[in-house]
């Protein structure tokens, strides 16, 4: 028997931005976003020792990022990637997910805003990710200190950088010690508009519309960060056509059961624990995409998250 939606959070959906493709712009998506997190301004932010802007580098110059700290020993570093169709989201819209990752794991969090379609296509989001963890372990001393310890992490498109960065990492000889996928995009091919394709994952189907994020605003976000559509079968860009995912980084994937990209983020979980990935899977039961960020009003979304964070934390201490 399938777990309803939760209440809670069928109340908030109808508030939620980024619901009309056709009427969207790159701008206006970027606006609502940033609105979106505005409007909780008088809710205290989740308290951290530190929260400090910096910048790193990225693949074609530097990077704004901020660093959050909860103390000031050493412990893990985790380089975090915002969600927002690769096209939206910035250091602020996400700034309450990276300072609950900080405290729920105790790690260092550096949150990186690379840079965005439409003004930079795929690979530049990717190629930023990679190039930006490659400074963070570099300047490891700066941060955590633990170059054993170092994770990456991201909700949706910043899942979905996480997860490519992880198979950079891998094959560039970086030894990462955890990674956080959060409802993570994993197979673009066919950008979400090919019949073909989306019928590979039901989901597509059961949660084209109606739970916030949907079919047709993922294929608004494929267009924009892909040039041309065959890109999609890029590994860099879809991590579950990668050819080889062995010896990755130890995984927690998220998904959400009403969201469009279930299906492909438990494919990739189950696609990493059958390359002897050691991986923990968390599937959402009546939660939407974003629940991340609903922690604040909705106990099921906010306790799911903190199990994940756990699990996540957990593997980020082994290094130890």
């Amino acid at each position: 028997m399938t777990t309803p939606l939760d209440p809670v959070v069928a109340q908030i959906i109808p508030l939620l931005p980024l619901r009309d493709p056709t009427v969207m712009t790159p701008q206006s998506a970027r606006d609502a976003l940033r609105a979106l997190a505005a409007s909780r301004a008088a809710v205290p932010p989740p308290p951290v020792a530190s929260a400090i802007d910096i910048e790193v580098k990225g693949s074609a110059g530097k990077l704004a990022a901020r660093v959050y700290r909860v103390s000031d020993k050493q412990s893990p570093t985790v380089v975090f990637f915002h969600g927002g169709g690769w096209v939206a989201g910035d250091l602020d819209t996400h700034d309450r997910q990276a300072r609950l990752l900080a405290i729920e794991t105790g790690a260092v969090v550096v949150s990186v805003d690379y840079r965005r379609p439409p003004e930079t296509r795929f690979p530049g989001a990717f190629e930023d990710g990679f190039a930006a963890t490659r400074d963070v372990i570099a300047r490891i001393v700066e941060f955590g200190g633990d170059s054993t310890r170092v994770g990456v992490a991201g909700d949706s498109a910043g899942g979905n950088l996480a997860a490519t960065v992880a198979i950079a990492c891998r094959d560039a000889g970086y030894e990462l010690a955890a990674q956080l996928l959060v409802y993570p995009v994993t197979d673009v091919t066919g950008s979400y508009a090919d019949g073909k394709e989306n019928a590979r994952f039901p989901s597509r189907a059961e949660n084209a519309e109606g739970y916030f994020l949907s079919r047709a605003v993922m294929a608004w976000f494929a267009g924009h960060y892909l040039e041309d559509a065959k890109h999609g079968t890029d590994w860099r860009v879809s991590p579950l056509r990668a050819k080889n995912l062995a010896g990755l980084a130890p995984a927690v994937v998220c998904t959400a059961w009403f969201d469009p990209l279930r299906d492909e983020g438990k494919a990739y979980a189950d696609a990493l624990a059958a390359a002897g990935v050691a991986t923990k899977y968390h599937d959402g039961l009546g939660l939407i995409h974003g629940y991340f960020g609903l922690g604040e009003a909705s106990q099921t979304a906010r306790l799911e998250a903190q199990r994940a964070r756990a699990d996540f934390k957990a593997l980020l201490e082994r290094g130890v």
